[in-house]
């Protein structure tokens, strides 16, 4: 399943939101500038959960845990990130307000990167916790679970291939985004990131992200409670 757009007016302009996309985008391209040297480089500023155990408190590793969220891995992983975060940022911002929505989003970041420490000690294979967290995918899955408290009936325009057909269909944003959380749930009970996807960062992002604004009290405003479509 992916989505294209959803149908959810917005009272203003999402600033943050683009910030971020560009942000990410722009970070990727430095990336490619680094040329043979990435993979060297890339591991020194990024996220290591081995390297966190060694020293929680040490600025450096704090500071990569934030550094980790705006990098990726290539085109389709920066892609499909920034797809996700395009669609479901704008309206939480909306109704978040720009500040709260960017410590929202770091706050989602930490708790992902965190919950994927904890998963690689417990999973008992070390060489996990050597493996770089990089991507956005964990703070956005924050985002995701707002969009789905504050939004549910919201529609969202997805395109599902079948077999070779291709087919789009309107769902409403909660049972998108709890299929969505129940397969990266899944994914990581079973042991999943074998192929390089954080699962557990994501189910982490996702649960602080739906704690946050449960705690928050945050409410939408009565239009955005309107299914559209």
């Amino acid at each position: 399943m992916l989505p294209l757009a959803d149908h959810n007016p917005r009272r203003t302009v999402p600033v943050v939101n683009y910030l971020l996309v560009a942000a990410n985008v722009w970070v990727f391209l430095w990336e490619l500038s680094l040329g043979p040297n990435i993979e060297r480089d890339l591991f020194i500023v990024s996220f290591v959960p081995a390297r966190f155990w060694a020293a929680p408190l040490d600025a450096a590793n704090i500071i990569r845990i934030f550094i980790s969220m705006f990098l990726h891995g290539g085109w389709l992983h920066l892609g499909g990130n920034m797809l996700f975060l395009w669609i479901f940022g704008h309206n939480v911002e909306d109704e978040m307000g720009r500040g709260r929505f960017v410590l929202f989003y770091l706050a989602s970041g930490i708790a992902a990167a965190m919950s994927q420490v904890i998963a690689a000690s417990l999973g008992g294979d070390s060489s996990a916790l050597l493996i770089p967290m990089v991507g956005a995918s964990g703070a956005i899955a924050g985002v995701l679970a707002a969009y789905m408290v504050l939004f549910p009936r919201s529609r969202v325009l997805t395109l599902i291939p079948i077999f070779i057909f291709i087919r789009l269909v309107h769902l409403p944003a909660a049972f998108f985004i709890g299929l969505w959380f129940a397969i990266q749930l899944l994914s990581a009970f079973l042991g999943g990131g074998g192929g390089g996807v954080a699962f557990a960062a994501h189910v982490g992002g996702f649960v602080a992200g739906y704690l946050l604004v449960r705690l928050g009290r945050i409410t939408p405003a009565w239009r955005a409670r309107r299914p559209g479509w």
